[in-house]
């Protein structure tokens, strides 16, 4: 006989089950409910009922085509039911967009930052500043945002709420969770911003592909060098993960890094080593904070006019990525690898040193070189992400187990 706590545990997963085929595709019936989840129609109907009740989804009708017989009842989030923030952190800019329930944007703030560098804690301070001036401009109250979701490249702890080194902030570390826990009743994650990249990918891509994509990078070029791996395991969950590519050591007391490491790929490889090198600065001088993109289109016009130096630089570049790949696919198997962020604009220039880069691996040898392609917008996949991660957690942690105090849920 099933006790109390398994009989819950139970109609907590079917819940699950219906707010996730809701959320691959609103507006479903009954039947198309049953048929995806694999439940039967008599829970289906009971738990459409309960979420009904509990103001998390609502129906609509569907005139049949040619205007005769019933309608159709279809189901689909309550857009008020709840409400999330997303954070993104990049080298010049933080931009917070609120969402509803049903993942449409409702607002969307973007401000430049200073890059002459703030203290962690003022940092954190403007950013729960911009969360306040986003809620009260989208007319979202406090207690109806359940999340908040922030990404930022460099390294992210294991807790996913703390920022241990970022372009940022530098060594200074933050705990986000801590730093806006205290005004803000919210599930508050952090993320580095390649791995929700990854994740949106993995997902358009498998709706696209009629065999699932076992494993897939993402690689972002730009004033950081950042990756994203997603893995699909035995239990058909994909896994997402963003080791620290760009700070991979790629030459032995290698040139200087923003990390203040030597050799780094990102130091060879970010905007600012690009800018080094085409400028024959030595290698040991402490890299730009941050480098205007004009400046590195400029010597991307030399480059293709032939000037030697800006050729090297790109190069140069391109090799350390392909190095970088190299080893990636050595650990974890050849997969195909789309290259996103504003550095994909000079692809031309960085294709040959990434060929050279990935020759010198006798796997790519052996093996072929990976599929490589170019997503064009990343600030649309690092959104796409957070919506995946942040609409799913809160469905299946909040919504699903009945943890309704927070939210418009009541």
């Amino acid at each position: 006989m099933l006790t109390k706590s398994s009989t819950e545990l139970i109609r907590r997963q079917n819940r699950a089950l219906v707010l996730s085929a809701l959320r691959r595709q609103s507006d479903r019936s009954h039947t198309d409910l049953a048929l995806e989840t694999g439940l039967a129609s008599a829970t289906v109907t009971a738990i459409t009922h309960e979420l009904e009740s509990e103001r998390v989804i609502e129906r609509a009708e569907a005139r049949p085509a040619g205007g005769r017989g019933r309608p159709r009842i279809l189901f689909h989030q309550r857009r008020g039911a709840a409400y999330a923030a997303f954070v993104r952190i990049s080298s010049d800019a933080l931009q917070y967009s609120m969402v509803d329930y049903s993942g449409t944007l409702i607002d969307r703030i973007e401000e430049k930052r200073d890059n002459t560098g703030q203290q962690a804690r003022v940092f954190a301070d403007t950013v729960g500043a911009g969360l306040t001036r986003l809620a009260e401009r989208s007319g979202v109250p406090r207690q109806a945002l359940m999340a908040i979701s922030i990404s930022s490249k460099g390294l992210v702890a294991d807790d996913n709420a703390t920022l241990l080194w970022s372009p940022v902030l530098g060594n200074q570390r933050i705990n986000f969770r801590e730093a806006l826990e205290p005004n803000w009743d919210a599930r508050i994650t952090l993320n580095h911003e390649s791995l929700l990249v990854a994740s949106a990918l993995h997902s358009s891509l498998n709706r696209q592909s009629e065999q699932p994509v076992t494993r897939l990078a993402a690689l972002s070029l730009g004033h950081s060098i950042g990756l994203g791996i997603v893995r699909l395991e035995a239990d058909g969950e994909a896994r997402a993960q963003a080791p620290g590519f760009g700070h991979m050591i790629h030459v032995q007391d290698g040139a200087l890094c923003r990390c203040g490491c030597s050799g780094c790929i990102e130091a060879y490889a970010g905007f600012y080593a690009i800018l080094r090198a085409a400028f024959e600065v030595p290698p040991t001088t402490i890299p730009a904070r941050f480098v205007p993109f004009t400046e590195v289109e400029n010597i991307a016009m030399l480059a293709r006019r032939g000037d030697r130096m800006a050729e090297f630089a790109f190069r140069q570049a391109g090799t350390a990525i392909g190095n970088g790949l190299a080893r990636l696919m050595s650990l974890h198997g050849k997969m195909p690898v789309v290259l996103t962020g504003p550095g994909i604009r000079f692809f031309d220039l960085l294709r040959p040193g990434i060929d050279q880069g990935l020759s010198a691996s006798l796997g790519t040898r052996i093996e072929g070189p990976p599929e490589i392609s170019l997503s064009l917008d990343e600030e649309r996949l690092v959104f796409e992400g957070h919506l995946n991660h942040t609409m799913d957690a809160i469905d299946r942690e909040m919504i699903a187990p009945k943890i309704l105090g927070r939210g418009g849920v009541q």
